[in-house]
């Protein structure tokens, strides 16, 4: 290999201190779930290509730009995952639980997706997500959107972070929408981008979320969902509002939500953010009835969400993150020192404390490494000590330094 070793575009190497603050967002997300009675499933990383093809659409810039699709040995057509939903259906379906309804499921780990990278955006990106199957309820959709706000304020962010939500109303509203969406863009097709040209003959829901100027100021004017909701539509989402304002949950309704697929329907929502510049979303979600039926499983009612853990982390305060804990330096003076240092080192960590030995150099430089790692103790071992059964023990905050009899290190309390 000639040049340079580096990573490959659009991945990261989570390095330490990034490493424990996606621990702490993943910890909490996973006690939230536990909370709400969600079991935690995992599913392969890689799937049959017509998994995520058929379930995202050929005709959706994942699937026609950003999966990573490769043929195996055997000739099998397959796809990194490029989120979690659709395997977990896929699992549903395979493994024959449509007999245990209701059921919910926690996921987390990465995705792939061939995009233009960019802050908040990678190609090897992850999530977390929930998913509950077989409540046909807007109360499981009310559930579904708290349990996402108690993990955004569990992680310190919800006050960064403003819910949006609207309707997709029921198969009948939706063909009606469908149908005034069509008449009112074909009489402005010109004005429309390409892809949104594409859109208008296979899923016109889909220009409403468009990116492109152009697009969004037709979309300003074009008909609101609401004027084609029916009576159960309309009564579904006043029921998920009340819930939501029950609960306290601040909100606004946002009528460019959508979902272009249709096995979307009812509460779609989004919990966006202006602190990360153009990647304002950071956990979104909604109800896919028709799902699991597009898979070909039973009709299976469905609502869930997945949120971007690189996102979450971003956000999430530091110091609550990275909570300070006791770090306790045993260091061996002389070699009778090094020898017993390992077995203190392993009576503190059977304490539940964490305690690292530092094991080679002058003693001095020891000091000097320990304290570069931020210890806040110094447990010192040489062969005076080894004989006299008693450890020096330093505290590099105060700078206090005293004599303690080896038995009492047991007990000693490793204050910060």
């Amino acid at each position: 290999m000639s040049g340079k070793i580096q990573r490959v575009r659009g991945t990261r190497d989570l390095l330490p201190e990034e490493s424990r603050v996606f621990r702490f967002v993943e910890e909490s997300a996973y006690e939230k779930a536990n909370l709400y009675g969600y079991g935690e499933i995992e599913t392969p990383i890689f799937e049959f290509s017509d998994v995520f093809h058929r379930t995202l659409g050929e005709t959706s810039d994942v699937v026609s730009k950003e999966t990573y699709d490769f043929t195996d040995r055997g000739g099998e057509s397959l796809t990194l995952r490029p989120e979690g939903t659709a395997g977990v259906a896929r699992a549903f379906i395979s493994e024959g639980m449509s007999q245990n309804l209701p059921l919910k499921f926690y996921y987390s780990g990465p995705m792939f997706r061939y995009e233009r990278p960019q802050k908040g955006r990678y190609r090897q990106f992850f999530q977390l997500g929930a998913e509950c199957l077989g409540y046909d309820t807007p109360h499981a959709d009310v559930e579904c959107i708290a349990f996402a706000w108690d993990l955004l304020k569990s992680i310190g962010i919800s006050g960064e972070c403003t819910l949006e939500l609207n309707t997709l109303g029921d198969a009948e509203s939706r063909a009606a929408y469908r149908e005034a969406l069509v008449q009112y863009f074909t009489t402005h097709q010109e004005q429309l981008s390409a892809d949104s040209k594409t859109r208008l003959a296979k899923n016109p829901l889909r220009i409403l979320d468009s990116k492109d100027e152009g697009d969004k100021k037709l979309s300003e004017n074009a008909p609101k969902f609401q004027q084609y909701l029916n009576e159960s539509s309309q009564k579904f989402f006043a029921t998920v509002i009340a819930g939501i304002e029950k609960l306290g949950i601040p909100y606004k309704v946002n009528p460019f939500i959508v979902r272009g697929l249709d096995y979307y329907c009812h509460t779609v929502f989004e919990f966006t953010t202006d602190k990360l510049g153009a990647q304002g979303t950071v956990l979104a979600g909604g109800r896919y009835d028709g799902l699991v039926e597009t898979m070909g499983g039973p009709r299976t009612p469905g609502v869930g969400w997945a949120a971007g853990i690189d996102r979450l982390a971003d956000l999430t305060p530091k110091e609550l993150a990275l909570k300070k804990e006791v770090l306790v330096a045993v260091i061996g003076a002389d070699d009778q020192g090094e020898d017993e240092s390992v077995k203190l080192a392993h009576e503190i960590r059977s304490r539940g404390i964490k305690a690292e030995n530092f094991l080679s150099g002058k003693m001095s430089k020891k000091m000097q490494k320990a304290n570069n790692k931020g210890a806040h103790y110094a447990l010192i071992l040489g062969g005076n000590e080894v004989t006299s059964k008693t450890v020096t023990v330093k505290n590099f905050v105060t700078g206090e330094q005293s004599i303690v009899q080896r038995s009492e290190i047991a007990t000693f309390d490793f204050k910060i």
